[in-house]
């Protein structure tokens, strides 16, 4: 079976281009600087006016399958992917079981080869206890262990300083750590509620999650990892100081322009800022805390300069009555999986970055930075994962919310593009708003 997507404005590591592209069956087989090349094609693609990009790879998501699926369930959460241009994504260790044994990670990974309709892998957790297991993983199929240098939902904080150094000492995986300090957070909560009660305003959350709680964990995390030559991922950065870290050259990753020490941004710290929880109240309530607007312009200017490597969404969807509350009885986490693309491509049209560096962010860096085998890039060979974008302008409705909670921070927002096509190994998964349920994705593999 062949397809051409023909007239494309084809947008792939760093470059921009009038062509089009041959899928034969589930691979790339020819990317072409002729917009419509002749021979006999099972389908052509009119992707006139359109942006043609890598499926996007979000390597920080919270798809709540195991045990907390009254929340989301793979396959609701890679439905809602895939409406946002994400063909592969890594999901995160706290469910219920946590992801911290390997039978454990290969329950998750039966469950996503029946359900999923993207590509997927799975962080293993670290815990105070599990260090010994961490050397001897699966690297052809793990991405990283998750390290948790502060609590968060799930409770799978690693607070032992001698298991820390055992981690970073051994792990020759990506780590990629959740860094707040713990005893900062509990002294200003502790504060609060004696100034504000038991459930403290939401206002009050990027105070006691604060920007000293996130510095403090962050740097303690980077020394860890220089100390022992250790491969670090730090996620979602939410503070303009804790950019600093990050800044200047290392040792590289794959031959790549990598430091071994990176670090991600994600959008709700790209989009929001404490402005708006008087707008959106608990709806933003996240973990690092959504903080200043210094913070988010820094973090938006960090996109370009290379000390910030990858983006991604932190999807964490739950019930809307788990969002009512304070500080304390809100939920953190939002359903954002949907929305990443379509938010940056509203970056790129305020002038905060590129398209051509969108792609690198959200594409091409994650397959570099993991390792991913075969994706991440329009290549011929490749797997034939890829986003058709139009300039189509649309509102977030609650009927187009593809997520099993059903609502989104994003309701009433205005978006610019749209994603109008989504291929995932070859298999025309969304087309104008049809799905085919039927498509099931891969599982990813790796070259650590």
């Amino acid at each position: 079976m062949s397809s051409l997507i023909a007239h494309a404005t084809i947008v792939d590591d760093g470059r921009r281009h009038i062509g089009s592209i041959v899928i034969d069956g589930d691979h790339i087989s020819q990317v072409l600087d002729h917009p419509d090349p002749p021979g006999h094609f099972d389908h052509r693609y009119d992707a006139s006016g359109c942006l043609v990009v890598p499926g996007v790879i979000d390597t920080h998501v919270h798809f709540r399958e195991p045990g907390l699926t009254t929340k989301a369930d793979i396959g609701s959460e890679s439905r809602a992917a895939a409406y946002g241009g994400v063909t592969t994504y890594f999901d995160m260790p706290n469910t219920v079981p946590q992801t911290v044994t390997p039978e454990a990670h290969s329950d998750k990974m039966r469950r996503a080869r029946e359900s999923s309709h993207v590509n997927y892998a799975f962080f293993f957790g670290a815990t105070n206890d599990n260090a010994d297991l961490l050397p001897h993983l699966d690297t052809r199929h793990i991405p990283g262990v998750k390290l948790f240098m502060g609590s968060s939902t799930g409770n799978m904080l690693v607070d032992s300083d001698d298991a820390l150094r055992r981690i970073f000492s051994t792990v020759r995986l990506p780590i990629v750590a959740h860094c707040e300090d713990s005893a900062t957070i509990e002294a200003a909560m502790q504060a609060a509620i004696a100034r504000y009660g038991d459930d403290p305003p939401v206002s009050l959350h990027p105070a006691i999650r604060s920007a000293e709680a996130c510095l403090k964990s962050t740097t303690k995390a980077v020394a860890l990892a220089r100390e022992y030559g250790a491969r670090l991922h730090v996620a979602h950065l939410s503070t303009a100081a804790e950019l600093q870290l990050f800044e200047g050259a290392a040792p590289t990753v794959h031959g790549e322009t990598f430091p071994l020490i990176t670090a991600e941004a994600v959008i709700a710290h790209l989009m929001f800022t404490d402005a708006d929880y008087e707008r959106l109240g608990a709806l933003i309530k996240c973990n690092p805390a959504v903080k200043t607007a210094s913070d988010r312009d820094a973090l938006r200017r960090a996109l370009t300069t290379g000390v910030v490597s990858t983006v991604a969404t932190d999807h964490a969807p739950h019930c809307r009555n788990e969002k009512e509350g304070g500080c304390r009885r809100a939920a953190s986490g939002m359903p954002m999986v949907q929305f990443s693309l379509p938010c940056m491509m509203e970056l790129a049209d305020e002038g905060w970055l590129t398209v051509e560096q969108v792609v690198t962010l959200m594409c091409n860096n994650p397959a570099r930075l993991f390792g991913i085998e075969g994706r991440g890039f329009l290549r011929p060979g490749y797997k034939a994962d890829l986003v058709v974008l139009s300039p189509t302008p649309w509102t977030v409705t609650p009927d187009l919310i593809q997520s099993r909670c059903g609502w989104s921070p994003l309701t009433g927002h205005r978006f610019g593009w749209q994603v109008r096509d989504t291929f995932c190994n070859g298999h025309h998964l969304l087309g104008r708003g049809h799905f085919d349920a039927s498509v099931r994705g891969e599982a990813i593999t790796f070259s650590h």
